[in-house]
């Protein structure tokens, strides 16, 4: 949050879910576009939205998983049409294919999917670090090539998913894709996320075009991002006990609870016109002090406004160069 930024607070608490927070909001006619729509977070973002009248497309690598949800949201009366279509964020034709078929104006994009702590260094066919590529290259990607069915919708939002493993990596100009440096899982993850906040932002530059983006910390919760996290982390996280199951922490969310952030970033009019800014808990986060380890807060390496206009000519050139 820059110094002429007033704080954005909102009647929700952290507790708040997905359907409350869009209570009363009609979306009929709009469209919204959800990555990662068929799991996890994704799933009661898409719920909401379309419950709420929007149409809304999943994007997701495995179309054939969002059948169930398509199934269910089909039966609800009222709710917006729901489609699945492929999408995979780490591979720039299928970015490409995906954002060169639409047709027609978008109003809404959440950049919902995401991997994490991936537990060796691999890379893209592009030579690009996974997390990153996927978390935000590819994001970006799509959402540049959607930029002008965004602008034709005329206020359009776009809600980017990052995390508070954002404040521990800031992104590394000089050696970004760990061609020099240890990689480290959580360093990639955490510099892919401070991208995201970035990548909101500088979309600053699309205000002119009725465009607002924004990030979203949508908090802990058990999904399957975890899935690449080895068994012993997730002892030391302490949400695994002895025999293997999961048990979430008392100050974690549910899915549910964890979209409405995103939901309320996408769809409430209480944060018409705002954008470039980090929310957290259904508010506008606080700025953390870099000596303060408490959780929650955003980092003001990822406002930084010179650092996300390099990051956007970093992710230009890189998207030109591939």
């Amino acid at each position: 949050m820059t110094a002429n930024q007033n704080p954005v607070t909102t009647p929700f608490s952290a507790e708040a879910s997905a359907a409350e927070v869009i209570e009363g909001v009609d979306l009929a006619g709009r469209h919204a576009v959800v990555t990662g729509g068929a799991s996890g977070l994704g799933v009661e973002t898409v719920r909401a939205l379309a419950t709420a009248g929007a149409d809304v497309t999943i994007a997701t690598r495995r179309p054939d998983a969002a059948r169930a949800l398509i199934a269910d949201l089909s039966a609800v009366e009222g709710a917006g049409r729901v489609r699945a279509r492929a999408l995979d964020l780490a591979d720039l034709a299928s970015v490409d294919a995906f954002a060169r078929s639409w047709r027609g104006p978008l109003d809404i994009l959440v950049a919902n999917a995401g991997i994490m702590a991936l537990p060796g260094l691999t890379l893209t066919p592009y030579g690009w670090e996974t997390q990153l590529a996927t978390n935000h290259l590819g994001h970006f990607a799509l959402a540049v090539g959607l930029h002008g069915a965004l602008r034709e919708a005329g206020g359009a939002r776009i809600v980017v998913v990052s995390s508070g493993a954002h404040r521990g990596a800031p992104f590394d100009f000089a050696d970004p894709h760990f061609a020099r440096r240890p990689y480290d899982p959580w360093a990639a993850y955490g510099q892919s996320k401070t991208a995201d906040v970035l990548f909101a932002v500088g979309a600053g530059r699309w205000a002119a075009d009725g465009i607002t983006a924004n990030a979203v910390n949508p908090g802990y919760i058990l999904t399957g991002l975890q899935r690449h996290v080895d068994d012993a982390t997730m002892r030391a996280f302490g949400v695994l006990d002895d025999e293997g199951n999961l048990k979430p922490l008392p100050y974690y969310k549910t899915p549910e609870q964890g979209a409405a952030t995103s939901v309320l970033l996408a769809a409430s009019p209480l944060v018409e016109g705002v954008t470039g800014r980090y929310f957290e808990d259904n508010q506008q986060a606080r700025v953390a002090d870099p000596a303060d380890e408490s959780p929650g807060g955003v980092a003001a390496h990822a406002l930084d406004p010179a650092s996300a206009d390099r990051l956007w000519t970093y992710a230009t050139t890189t998207l030109h160069a591939r």
